[in-house]
């Protein structure tokens, strides 16, 4: 068996999603790109967000970019399955800007990916159709200031969603 990883794809064969193989256990993973607001503050001390809204106003303060080309609901049937494994390792990674930051969560059973407008991380256990990780490490608040400057001048971001099984 090869360590290499095969093609992206994104459950229905396009680019947005892979599984991959790094001589442990398997990880899929989701890209979404999205664009940063002058309007990102990214203070909210429990979650942070992205979405597909074209718009952000000061009050959205756990949203760290808008203009996302994916929503929840249209990610791979395999990865929201390895999502709501209670005991997997859910990660997101936001890079913009040259800035990354990567937060770590896990999976749990009520997590639908029935969203059509959002992604939310949550430091709780609360889970609603935008949530796709719970118990993380760190919130919008928590975030490197330089990523957040970044998102704020309006830098491109890309958000990686990654799923690891025990």
């Amino acid at each position: 068996m090869s360590d290499e990883a095969p093609a992206p794809t994104d459950g229905a064969g396009g680019p947005d999603a892979s599984r991959t193989r790094a001589g442990g256990p398997d990880q899929l993973r989701e890209v979404v790109h999205a664009q940063g607001h002058e309007n990102v503050s990214a203070t909210h001390a429990s979650t942070l967000e992205v979405t597909s809204d074209g718009f952000l106003t000061p009050a959205g303060d756990c949203i760290l970019a808008v203009e996302a080309d994916r929503v929840p609901a249209e990610f791979s049937e395999e990865f929201v399955a390895a999502c709501r494994d209670a005991a997997a390792t859910v990660t997101a990674t936001i890079e913009a800007g040259g800035h990354s930051e990567r937060v770590v969560g896990r999976g749990d059973p009520r997590l639908t990916f029935e969203s059509e407008r959002s992604y939310v991380v949550r430091t709780s256990d609360y889970v609603d159709d935008r949530t796709v990780m719970v118990g993380t490490d760190a919130a919008a608040a928590d975030l490197d200031r330089d990523l957040v400057a970044a998102l704020a001048d309006g830098a491109e971001a890309t958000l990686t969603l990654g799923v690891e099984s025990p």
